[in-house]
């Protein structure tokens, strides 16, 4: 922008100038250094060429020179104007105001954002600010955008708003600088969206959406020197949404991504940060395989010498990098190797390529990186290594050769990697693309655009070539929409208006995309074989030099050029332009990338479909020169890597389509605009350099809105807020009240075209206003003009009143002045008088107070020595008494050792011959058992007499269990009456305690009477004492009510625990649900997998055909290569020059092996296996190939593989068992021996078990080697001669029968084997243990001497114990049947079960398949749906039978409960006359039941017969309308429904009462759901929800309810059933039905509480308005019949509410929660908008605002709600008002703190930072006011809280206050109006 075009019109005339430009007139001068300087006029200007000035920083005078009279210095706006949210809004609409407004927001008031007419200026903070939260997104969703402070989310509401109201796309462009904040504001654009346009369903596309960022940022970004997170590409992402608004899916187009970045970096920058992220994790276990360095080690990331970045954990982002993958459905395997594929990048820049002998290249043998990046790709390195230092040239008739040299090879090494990480970046871009689709269909979208601003640095190359292209056709597109903004405006009120001129960049454009421009010029040399940047620059210079107004030529240079764009003049370096447009990779290096092992490394460098197809995406389009290669090799460069290209299209092409596409897509939507400015070059927060932003602003377009907007008609006013604000300058006579536009034409006639002179056509002067339908419309200057002479006359009304106000002052002051005097004399006469009476008062006093004081001390003294007396004697007798104590005591204790001495002595003695009886025993014994031991031994050996022992013990052993079982009975009902005595036992002795308290606390009562009597008689002797006495007695009871409050606070604490505990019971319960349901999702996704794997094996051996086939010809060449002499060779031209030396030595990769293979060796898939190689065969040709891959039996691979998995079950199975074994616990019989024998037999178990597991191994191994010798996929699938047999099918099955009947007959005969091998184990094992044991309890643990004489005691011990083997070998035998009896019980049910459905299943699906012939997909679909089906019919089964099973238990329960509370009561004898009732009813059920109906007639029951149940729901709940339940008792649905309750009560009808109140309760939900938009309904069952939950309470016949009840009442308690389960669920269904209620409130008051609290202005007089010429922003939102609302509509709802509540006779605590809940709704929406609205922060409107909650405070006392806390509620608001009234002064500082103690400091703040004077006459808050309040506040709160806003979601816990009824139950009657009668009175 030129200097002339720094000056804007202000529109004065000659004649006017001299009034405007006065002495003490604000102007801005230019400056150097900060660009604008404010100064003031030290004299008037008259036309002189110099004026004098003062500088308003320093105070220096200076002359300002004027060379142009139309060319003024600018005026500055009136300091009232300064800080507005909206720049066009400015009465001076310059570039100085711009920056200083911006300046003063940003520095002052720390607000980041500002609008600029259609455009949000975005400044950088470099600090994170607290402006972004949930609740923030929650104040700006569905607000007007002119109503609420600037923000992002304004912008992002605007944009959703039109697209949902007009079904129209939107697009948000987001530009700037690098480092500006352009990806951070895109992206909070996106979370806007996400939460706001967030769908209901499973799958949150907005998750996904947002997720996509932190993958962008790490592919996408890297450190710059200007920003450490910049993005190196463009993205446009649109944000597609449904029919009802929500997000449905998203699609992300790249542009321009910076390939160069991946192999140079300059100083102080970085690489892409997914390298330095790798880097980071090369430690962990996954990551070892890819040999990872430190990023100081790999070329590729060390040129900028800056590896790391400040407050960045390069580590944990990538683990946010792979849980995002994993959230978008990229599949772990992927990510694996997208992380391979960069890490091999990174080792490829560590290949050191080194010259050869003469013009040649090549590489080191052992160079370790190239090994490692080729085994990454999974490539050859054989191939790599040549084609890296070779190129192929095609000629006409043959194929070329040539060896490349260095600087040619490195070039293409560079080229290479390059390419492989933008073919990654594009595949990453598209698989987000398919995560973010969805099958919905989209009816709209949002875009947004993240791109790069324009660029400019001291060396341009093509990259800011093309992105200031871009920024060219950008501004194009912004300009005409600012311009057709204007021009709708002017046209829509009327207004005659000429052609506003504005820059059209469009011949710029043209000089780059038109035909012979930049672009094609440079395309064309690019095809010239000999093409150089020289030759094209020439080119450009004879071409467009002299001709283009926007191209022009450096003088010292041939290869640059200059352009003019339209934010700066810019010089292009053409070095490099040719070959990055090129971007060249050879043929041969993308070959051997296809021929990967790796199947998605061939699928990254596939050919597309269409050879001719550009293509769509430039994110690989562009490299820089990957090293700083010398001159000279350049043009070497571009003459021999010119081998055949992979892109055939140029970068410049591609992206000027793509470019044009971009533009045709934002043509067809709504655009936003975004402009982000950087602050400074330091990236320090909150540092504002106006040298920085005055160039950004310039080249965003910014000033051109602002120019745009100065040429028109910038200020606008409506007709009512003109006269509002300037009715001052009107008389009486031109104010007309029935028409404001005539008015406002009175007095803009009286005060603009007064003062001018009267010219040939008139006093008008179009050029300063017009008068449109609405509006009036200014030109700059006029506003600020109409604020002077508004305030000259506010100054001279002012005068007048002060001259007036003073006199009277001076008059009052003289009157308080006489009045003072005689009142000071009258008083000081009375003070003396006064003091005189007190001396004679006070010297009576003295003498009696004498009298009394030594009375009182003579009695004191006698007291004292009495008491002192006392003290002595009692001391005495007790040191005498303890003396005597003393000596008995230790007579005593001489007595006890004496006994227990001499009792020792002869237990000492009785042992020691005792010992000695049992020895000589002992020893006659042993000899008397070897003998026996022999004989038992010689039996022992044979089976038969085991055998013959055994028959008789299995006799015993059943004898014995039976036994067992009754005791264990026995046992059983003698603990459970234990269990019970003790609990009997425990009662008794609680009574007991509680009686001897009671008598305690009589005998105490019986003292406090006596004591009482004595003091009534002191008190009649001492009249003082007795007042002293009745205080003491006050505090007494104080103390006792606050005992018995803690009591019922603990009570409360006790209920909320049980109210707790049924929580998490419940939430038990539908953890069940969820369980079942997660099942059937995890069976559906394993069809769908299985489904998904079929398919993709067909795919992959395609893909393997098609690889293999690229590798035969990759080796053939190489071969060809190998065999021919060095140099040029020729071939004919065709035949491929790539061929391959052996197909399965080592092409195929299925038999490459490395010499160091880690975790990669693995099966290749479908059975194969690597293998060594092996000689080369001779070379097959194609057609053999593809013959040998037909002849493969891929349905023989299928059932060897079901094979395999019918092992794999087998295994399972075995598996199963050996873990059952393993978790069965033994039986603790109490003898140690028993223990051991079973652990032995199990450890024998298990063995066996292990053998077996490793026979089914050997098998499978077998099994696997006979498949790969019968098939040999080595050779495409052909069968070996010795599996040809195997293939034929007959003999497979007759194969497979026989293998089966084998393997049955072998398990049957094994299981036999086994069976005995354990027994005989088992024998062997326990005779050892045993033997072991006597040794060790006999012999000292020498087991020789057991068998030393055959001891017949050992052979005795040992059939004892193999007897007690036998025994728990038969106990587990039982066991064992018995589960397996079961479990095949269930097993034939389930197979039942499922035979019936699957039956039901194939009929259904033969049906369909008759009709239709569905395709794979839909088939496994309709299997599913059926699946779904069958397994929901049996979830249901199962909870009903789990519901049956929890009544049951909850019934006996209630029932132990009851009888439990009567035997505490005493009624034994009732007790046992219900339990005879039970039996009797057992026998003759009906008749008792008529019996009870006989009896009593009207005991407050009504009955229902069981299939009226529906009817009684539906009559009752559905059906009843609130206008016929006004009519009504109230509360009579509540009443009726316990009356039915007692009935079942009454009857003992557990199921009944169970259904009834289940049903109940889902009936009002049902209600309550379907008519939640109805308030009355809800109140109804509101009150009475809440009415039978007191009902339930006062009916249970608990005594702490039972206070307030009348006999009668308790007589209709409930005798059988405990329904405080039922309680709580009725409670909390009340609490869900307030929250509905309250939630329905609040959408209603929602848009009425801005407009009653803080836009209402009932003061009349007192204006609040915005005091600048609002521009008005447009909202697409505005209706033409916007319904007004105020507090009298807000107060009319808050009465209709109360109304509502006390027709339905709510209790009244739960009223008062109501309103304390809504009026908090209405405090924190009001604060919370007023602290995101500017205009709203003055002091008149902090008068309004106070005044409007008087009203509501005003309200709760009229109606006598002042005691509920809602007033409370208002606190935080009403504070915000009195804040801004408050003087702001630094010592009102310590008041302000005080009196704002509901407010946050950073509330504070904001209102602070906030408020903006309406008049002049105000003053700005200062900023050391704000710092001391900060200080202050700090140093006060110890708990800093610094949320801004306040959560209005939240909700104050409900609580229902117990409140019975008086009413009887018996007197209330069912009437006709509700349909019942169907019930019957009982």
């Amino acid at each position: 922008m030129t200097s002339a075009d720094l000056y804007v019109q202000t529109f004065l005339k000659e004649s006017e100038i001299g009034q405007v430009y006065v002495k003490g007139a604000r102007i801005w001068v230019p400056d150097a250094e900060n660009v604008w300087l404010g100064a003031e006029l030290l004299e008037n200007y008259t036309g002189q060429k110099k004026i004098k000035i003062q500088l308003e920083d320093n105070g220096e005078e200076r002359e300002f020179e004027i060379k142009d009279k139309k060319r003024l210095p600018h005026l500055r706006n009136p300091e009232i104007l300064i800080g507005e949210n909206d720049l066009t809004s400015l009465s001076y609409l310059n570039e100085p105001e711009v920056l200083y407004n911006l300046k003063v927001r940003f520095l002052e008031s720390n607000c980041i954002y500002t609008y600029c007419g259609i455009v949000l200026v975005a400044i950088n903070p470099y600090e994170q600010l607290p402006i972004y939260g949930n609740e923030l997104i929650q104040m700006y969703s569905g607000q007007d955008m002119g109503t609420m402070d600037p923000h992002i989310f304004a912008v992002a509401e605007e944009a959703f708003k039109l697209m949902s109201r007009f079904d129209k796309n939107q697009s948000i462009i987001v530009s700037g600088e690098s480092g500006a904040g352009k990806t951070v504001s895109a992206k909070y654009a996106m979370r806007y969206f996400a939460m706001v346009g967030g769908s209901q369903k499973e799958t949150q596309v907005e998750q996904k959406v947002l997720a996509s960022n932190p993958i962008m940022e790490a592919i996408g970004n890297a450190k710059t020197t200007r920003n450490d997170n910049s993005s190196r590409f463009g993205k446009y992402i649109e944000i597609s949404f449904n029919k009802n608004n929500e997000i449905i899916g998203a699609h992300m187009r790249t542009y321009l991504l910076e390939k160069s970045r991946v192999v140079y970096q300059a100083a102080e920058e970085r690489n892409y940060h997914i390298f330095y992220q790798l880097c980071a994790s090369k430690d962990l276990p996954e990551f070892k395989k890819y040999c990872l360095l430190s990023p100081d080690d790999f070329y590729y990331t060390s040129h900028g010498q800056a590896p790391e970045i400040d407050g960045v954990d390069d580590g944990e982002d990538l683990v946010s990098v792979r849980e995002a993958f994993t959230m978008l459905g990229i599949s772990e395997k992927d990510q694996m190797m997208i992380f391979q594929i960069q890490s091999a990048v990174l080792h490829f820049g560590n290949v050191k390529i080194r010259e050869a002998d003469g013009e040649s290249s090549e590489i080191k043998k052992d160079d370790k990186h190239l090994t490692i990046m080729c085994k990454l790709l999974g490539i050859e390195e054989s191939q790599m290594r040549m084609w890296l230092c070779n190129k192929k040239i095609v000629t006409v008739g043959e194929v070329l050769t040539k060896p490349l040299t260095l600087t040619q090879a490195s070039f293409a090494q560079d080229a290479l990697a390059k390419h492989i990480y933008a073919q990654i970046f594009d595949w990453i871009v598209e698989k987000i693309n398919k995560a973010l689709q969805s099958g919905a269909k989209s009816t709209k979208f949002i875009g947004v655009l993240d791109i790069y601003g324009f660029e400019t640095f001291e060396i341009n190359s093509f990259e800011q070539f093309c992105i200031n292209y871009a920024n060219e056709k950008l501004q194009q597109i912004f300009n005409m929409h600012v311009f057709k903004l204007e021009q709708e405006e002017y046209v829509r009120e009327a207004i005659e208006w000429s052609f506003i001129d504005f820059y059209d960049n469009q011949p710029c454009i043209d000089l780059i995309e038109s035909k012979l421009g930049i672009l094609d010029l440079l395309d064309e040399e690019c095809k010239m074989p000999k093409g150089s940047d020289e030759n094209w620059c020439q080119k450009l210079y004879d071409k467009h030099l002299g001709k283009a107004k926007h191209f022009e030529k450096p003088r010292m240079s041939r290869s640059a050029f200059i352009i003019n764009h339209f934010a700066d003049r810019v010089e292009y370096q053409a070095d490099g332009f040719l070959e990055k447009n090129r971007d060249t990779v050879l043929e041969e290096n993308i070959n051997i990338l296809r021929a990967s092992e790796f199947e998605l490394v061939a699928e990254l460098f596939e050919e597309k479909v269409d050879p001719n197809e550009k293509k769509s995406r430039a994110g690989s389009a562009t490299t820089h020169p990957l090293r700083q290669a010398p001159k000279g090799g350049r043009g070497s460069n571009k003459k021999t890597v010119g081998s055949q290209q992979v892109q055939k299209a140029t970068v410049g092409d591609q992206f000027r389509e793509s470019l044009h596409k971009l533009m045709e897509t934002l043509n067809a939507t709504t655009p936003h605009y975004i402009r982000c400015i950087k602050p400074n070059d330091t990236k320090e927060a909150f540092i504002f350099e106006p040298k920085r932003a005055v160039e950004q602003l310039r080249a965003c377009g910014v000033l051109e809105t602002i120019r745009i907007s100065a040429a028109g008609y910038p200020s606008r006013w409506t007709y009512p807020e003109f006269f509002q604000r300037y009715r001052v300058l009107a008389g009486s006579k031109d104010i007309n009240r029935s028409d404001q536009r005539k008015t406002c034409e009175n007095v803009l006639t009286k005060v603009i075209q007064g003062n001018v002179k009267k010219t040939p056509r008139g006093l008008e002067d179009p050029d300063k206003y017009r008068f449109g339908k609405t509006k009036i419309f200014f030109r700059a200057g006029q506003v600020a003009y109409l604020e002077k002479l508004r305030s000259d006359k506010l100054k001279a009304c002012g005068i007048m009143i002060q001259k007036h106000v003073k006199g009277w002052l001076a008059r009052r002051r003289y009157q308080r002045i006489i009045k003072s005097i005689t009142l000071l004399q009258k008083y000081g006469r009375g003070l003396l008088a006064r003091r005189h009476a007190k001396f004679l008062r006070e010297t009576f006093a003295a003498t009696r107070i004498q009298k009394h004081w030594k009375g009182y001390k003579a009695r004191s003294h006698y007291i004292k020595v009495r008491k002192a007396t006392v003290i002595i004697q009692s001391a005495i007798r007790g040191f005498f008494g303890r003396i005597l104590f003393k000596k008995e005591l230790h007579e005593h204790r001489a007595i006890t050792i004496q006994k227990l001495v001499r009792s020792w002595l002869a237990r000492k003695r009785y042992k020691r011959v005792m010992r000695g009886i049992v020895l000589l025993q002992s020893h006659f014994r042993r000899r008397r058992a070897k003998k026996e031991l022999k004989q038992l031994k010689i039996e022992a050996k044979s089976v038969e007499h085991i055998k013959n022992v055994n028959k008789g013990l299995e006799n015993k052993i059943i004898q014995l269990q039976q036994k067992l079982d009754a005791k264990n009975k026995e046992g059983m009902t003698i603990k459970e009456q234990e269990v019970y005595i003790k609990q009997l036992k425990t009662e008794m002795e609680k009574l007991r305690s509680s009686s001897e308290e009671a008598k305690k606390s009589s005998n105490k009562i019986t003292d406090l009477i006596q004591q009482i009597k004595d003091l009534q008689e002191e008190l009649s002797k001492e009249r003082e004492e007795k007042q002293v006495l009745i205080s003491e007695k006050e505090e007494l009871v104080k103390e006792h009510t606050q005992v018995l409050s803690k009591m019922a606070e603990e009570k409360c604490k006790l209920k909320e625990e049980l109210e707790e505990a049924n929580l998490k019971l419940q939430q038990q319960e539908t953890s069940t649900d969820d369980v079942l349901k997660r099942k059937l999702e995890e069976a559906t996704q394993q069809l769908q997998a299985e489904f998904d794997s079929e398919r993709g094996h067909h795919q992959r051996l395609v893909k393997e055909h098609a690889r293999l086939q690229q590798r035969f010809e990759n080796l053939q060449s190489e071969m060809q290569m190998v065999t021919s002499p060095h140099g040029h060779k020729r071939t004919p031209s065709d035949i491929s020059a790539i061929s391959l030396e052996s197909y399965t030595s080592s092409a195929s990769p299925d038999e490459v092996k490395y010499e160091e293979e880690g975790p990669e060796d693995k099966d290749q898939g479908y059975g194969t296996k690597k293998k060594k190689k092996a000689p080369a065969p001779p070379v097959p040709t194609a057609s053999a190939m593809e013959k040998e891959m037909k002849d493969v039996d891929v349905g023989l691979i299928l059932r060897l593989q079901n094979k395999m998995k019918e092992i794999e079950q087998q295994k399972t199975k075995l598996e199963e068992r050996l873990r059952q074994y393993e978790d069965e616990g033994h039986p603790q019989t109490g003898n140690s021996d028993a223990v051991i024998s079973n652990s032995a037999f199990d450890a024998l178990k298990m063995q066996e078990l292990q053998n077996e597991n490793d026979k089914l191994k050997r098998e499978v191994n077998k099994l696997m080697k006979s498949i790969s010798e019968n098939v040999s996929f080595e050779k495409g699938g052909t069968n070996s001669p010795a599996g040809k047999e195997f293939m034929d099918a007959k003999k497979i099955e007759d194969q497979v029968k026989v293998f089966r009947d084998q393997f049955t007959a072998m398990a049957d005969e094994l299981d036999r084997r086994r069976e005995e091998c354990l027994q005989l184990r088992a024998m062997l094992a326990e005779k050892s243990i045993t033997t072991h044991a006597i040794a060790k309890e006999s012999y000292g643990g020498n087991d020789d001497l057991v068998n030393e004489d055959n001891e017949l005691a050992l052979a005795y011990r040992t059939q004892k114990e193999l007897n007690r083997l036998l025994e728990n070998q038969l106990q587990k035998t039982e066991k064992d049947i018995k589960k397996k009896e079961e479990k095949l019980k269930r097993e034939i049910k389930e197979l039942k079960t499922e035979n019936e459905a699957a039956q039901k299943i194939i009929n259904q699906f033969n049906s369909i398949t008759r009709n239709l012939q569905l395709g794979p997909e839909a088939k496994i679909e309709a299997t599913m749906q059926h699946e779904i089906t069958r397994l929901t019919s049996e979830n249901l089964d199962l909870r009903e039978k789990a519901d049956k099973q929890a009544d049951q238990i909850r019934k006996m329960k209630k029932m132990l409960k009851v009888y439990a509370k009567k035997l505490k009561d005493g009624d034994v004898a009732e007790i046992e006359a219900e339990l005879e009732k039970d039996d009797k009813q057992k026998k003759t059920e009906d008749n008792v039941a008529t019996v009870k109906h006989l009896d009593r007639t009207y005991m407050g029951m009504l009955e229902y017969k069981k299939e009226d149940e529906g009817r009684l729901i539906k009559c009752l709940i559905m059906d009843l309308k609130p206008k016929v339940a006004q009519g009504l008792l109230p509360g009579l649905p509540a009443y009726i429904l316990f009356m039915c309750v007692r009935h079942t009560d009454y009857i003992n009808d557990d199921e009944k009462v169970r259904t009834l109140l289940t049903n109940t309760i889902n009936g009002i939900k049902k209600c309550v759901k379907k008519h939640n938009k109805e308030l009355e309904r809800v109140i109804l069952w509101l009150a009475n929800t809440c009415r039978l939950l007191h009902t339930l309470k006062q009916y249970s016949g608990e005594k702490t309810f039972q206070s307030e009840n009348t006999s009668r009442q308790n007589e209709h308690c409930l005798r059988n059933f405990d329904l405080s389960e039922y309680r709580q669920v009725f409670s909390d269904l009340a609490v869900w039905i307030f929250q509905t209620m309250i939630k329905y409130m609040e959408e209603v008051i929602q848009p009425m509480v801005v407009p009653a609290v803080l836009e209402h202005e009932a003061i009349a007089g007192l204006s609040a308005s915005k005091p600048s010429g609002m521009r008005g922003r447009s909202s697409s939102t505005q209706d033409e019949d916007v319904r007004e609302l105020s507090l009298d509509t807000l107060m009319k709802s808050l009465n209709k509410y109360n109304q509502v509540l006390s027709q339905h006779a709510v209790d009244p605590e739960l009223v008062k929660q109501v309103f304390r809940q809504l009026y908090y709704y209405i405090g924190s929406n009001a604060l919370n908008n007023l602290l995101l609205r500017k205009d709203m922060c003055n002091w008149s409107k902090g008068m309004q605002i106070r005044y409007n909650l008087s009203h509501l405070e005003q309200w709760l006392r009229d109606n006598k709600l002042n005691e509920s806390g809602a007033q409370s509620t208002l606190e935080p608001i009403t504070q915000a008002s009195q804040l801004l009234q408050a003087r702001k002064s630094e010592a009102d500082v310590d008041s302000i703190c005080e009196m704002c103690s509901k407010l946050t400091t950073a509330q504070i703040v904001k209102i602070l930072n906030l408020y903006t004077p309406v008049d002049e006459f105000e003053e700005r808050v200062p900023i050391s006011f704000i710092r001391k309040i900060q200080e202050r506040l700090k140093s006060t709160k110890k708990e800093e809280d610094n949320t801004l806003l306040i959560d209005t979601k939240y909700s104050f816990p409900v609580t229902f206050p117990f409140n019975p009824s008086s009413l009887t139950l018996d007197s209330i009657d069912v009437p006709e109006a509700l349909h019942l009668d169907f019930l019957t009175r009982v």
